[in-house]
């Protein structure tokens, strides 16, 4: 399973600073940067600590510059764009780079020394650790380190300023600073090495990433001073970066564990693949507060949202054999549900939850079933869950948040002026780029499940006649449905019914009619309708998210954000549509259509080694060639992947 990069594309830097690397602890803090070390984003970093999981995200160290010194001979490791200048240029002594369990370089030096470098994150702790091991030597040399500490909000940048606290405390081989009063204490712990302290300001930081994204695109960092230990071959040296006192630990025994913890998530994987996927899935799943967990929707930006935490949980979760997780997250969702509601995200410490989403609480409904099905956990669905599924048929049949309600006909209803309530959530200002006010498409199949799953929980708790009215409700849904949305000039389904406004619009959303447990439509319109998405929308990387024949659609994701929203769902390319688009391949071909499916598969392997090393990008230009763009690691992206090989 283990994905590599070779010399000839590490010391390619144009090349090689696309490609980035992932570590992350399980409380929503991570490590990340590009493959030859350079920061080209300002959520790069050796420590992004969460301090009230899975939020309140703080950089607290960005990186750790290393140094081999030989006599007359100085190596830099390390590599820094300065407004446009690259320095040092460490890369060009990367023999390779690899990820396995864990990220892995491999230094070449031109006197002959070697040098392996891993880097792990701590499952539960906010530590990073870092080891070296001397491959070759044929002297001993001195190897320097130079912490260089951002200390912020992990969405922010730091400037030079006389604010932060310049005093350093080194014992005991541990660096403690605290850098600002309302920030936590950084301790570096680096086992029997020196510590020089000259505290100094390093400018111009440039993040080319962070431009291509209109954002501010320059920081200056802080350095204490600087480490140096003497290394010999064979010898070994594990740091230890944290909010915590390190003090009594070793890093070679948090790897040794950590190790054995990251082999427990892949040992039910049948193969590499799906190694790479359940190592994957692993880095979403993250403690909310002390007790329950929750899902970040992806990495580096988002925190946990109830859309995408319901999606994901049955790929993430079930199909992982991660049972008790996937039911701290029902929990920790149900906890907060608001007028019938789960949450549509969780925003940061001290705010209320928001609730913008028509659907959130349906993929709940398809969540429940899953867990049902796979655990068999009657139990916890019918004392926890049920009154909860109660509530929510409550509200929305009376109608509760933003204009959410059941329409006379049974259909379900959403959506008030300048609200984005539907996975289609671009929103510029007051300007929603794809309202879908009214009836959308996928909605309405996943009302017309919601009602059927409710029906057989009922049941199972012998709630049979009220269970009926349920079925009935769902019954004349379906009846009206292909009149109500079917497109016969285009041989497809329309994609959002805003009272005599039916959008002819190719989007994807279609496919849920055909692809969730209790599909609308089977037969010729079934096969028609996957025809035109087929046609229309499919990329080796996923489903594109309006047709190239519209003339709203925008073949590349870039720009500013107002030119990326305008983009967002307007042609983007959703690679979590896979799932969908797979399920509803089986579900129209049948056995015929497994060859196509494994072809599907197959053809998005490349993936794994062409942005985020062993995840998968939140989405890719439209145009070819399908440029991955977004978020370096997205949860429902890499949870549908998994699900549909797994035939969750």
């Amino acid at each position: 399973m283990k994905l590599t990069k070779e010399k000839s594309e590490l010391q390619d830097y144009n090349k090689s600073i696309k490609y980035e690397w992932l570590e992350t602890n399980g409380l929503g803090g991570f490590a990340s940067a590009t493959i030859i070390g350079t920061n080209t984003r300002r959520y790069h970093g050796l420590l992004i600590a969460a301090l009230d999981p899975p939020v309140n995200r703080i950089s607290m160290l960005s990186k750790l510059d290393e140094t081999v010194i030989c006599g007359n001979d100085i190596f830099e490791l390390g590599c820094n764009n300065y407004n446009g200048a690259v320095a040092p240029q460490g890369f060009r002594y990367l023999k390779s780079f690899s990820k396995d369990l864990f990220p892995e370089w491999h230094y070449q030096l031109p006197n002959g020394v070697e040098i392996k470098k891993t880097i792990a994150a701590i499952h539960g702790e906010n530590t990073t650790i870092i080891m070296y091991q001397v491959l070759e030597a044929a002297v001993a040399f001195q190897f320097d380190l130079l912490p260089l500490v951002s200390a912020r909000d992990f969405h922010s940048l730091t400037h030079s300023n006389q604010e932060i606290n310049q005093d350093a405390f080194f014992e005991n081989s541990v660096l403690n600073v605290k850098p600002y009063h309302d920030l936590p204490q950084l301790f570096i712990a680096v086992p029997n090495a020196k510590y020089h302290h000259n505290p100094l300001w390093y400018y111009n930081f440039e993040y080319p990433e962070d431009l291509n994204r209109g954002q501010e695109y320059t920081e200056d960092l802080f350095s204490y001073g600087r480490f140096s230990k003497l290394l010999s071959k064979g010898d070994t040296l594990g740091i230890i970066i944290s909010t915590d006192n390190p003090k009594d630990k070793k890093a070679f025994r948090l790897f040794k564990n950590e190790k054995a913890r990251r082999k427990k998530c892949i040992a039910t994987a049948d193969n590499s693949s799906q190694k790479i996927l359940h190592l994957a899935a692993d880095q979403f799943i993250v403690n909310r507060g002390e007790k329950l967990k929750t899902i970040i929707a992806g990495y580096p930006w988002f925190t946990d949202w109830g859309r995408d935490a319901m999606i994901a949980l049955p790929g993430l979760c079930l199909s992982t054999g991660r049972f008790a997780d996937a039911k701290d997250i029902l929990s920790a969702f149900m906890n907060s549900v608001d007028q019938g509601m789960i949450p549509n995200c969780f925003p940061n410490v001290g705010q209320k939850p928001e609730y913008n989403s028509v659907d959130a609480t349906l993929w709940f409904f398809i969540a429940i079933k899953k867990y049902l099905e796979t655990t068999g956990d009657k139990q916890f669905v019918l004392q926890q869950v049920l009154p909860v599924m109660k509530n929510t048929m409550d509200w929305y049949h009376k109608g509760t948040h933003y204009a959410i309600h059941v329409a006379t006909d049974g259909f379900l209803e959403q959506g008030t002026a300048g609200e984005q309530l539907t996975w289609m959530d671009a929103k510029i200002g007051t300007w929603v780029v794809t309202p879908r006010t009214g009836k959308a498409v996928e909605i309405t199949a996943l009302w017309y499940n919601a009602l059927l799953i409710y029906a057989d929980i009922l049941k199972l708790n012998n709630e049979k006649q009220t269970a009926k009215t349920f079925i009935k409700q769902a019954e004349r849904i379906k009846n009206d449905f292909t009149q109500m949305y079917w497109n016969e000039a285009r041989q497809c389904l329309f994609d959002c019914i805003n009272q005599d406004d039916k959008d002819p619009s190719i989007r994807p959303n279609q496919l849920f009619a055909l692809c969730l447990p209790f599909p609308l439509l089977a037969g010729k319109k079934a096969a028609s309708i996957l025809k035109v998405v087929t046609d229309k929308l499919y990329t080796p990387v996923g489903l594109r998210s309006l047709s190239p024949d519209h003339p709203d659609y925008k073949g590349t994701y870039s720009g500013n954000e107002v030119q990326r929203d305008e983009a967002y769902h307007q042609g983007t390319v959703w690679s979590w549509l896979l799932g969908p688009y797979i399920e509803a391949i089986r579900n129209v071909k049948g056995a015929e259509g497994e060859i196509e499916v494994q072809q599907i598969v197959d053809n998005f392997n490349y993936h794994f080694t062409e942005a985020c090393i062993g995840s998968i990008s939140e989405i890719f230009d439209g145009d070819a060639p399908h440029k991955p763009r977004g978020a370096i690691a997205q949860a429902w992206s890499v949870a549908e992947l998994l699900r549909v090989i797994n035939r969750q």
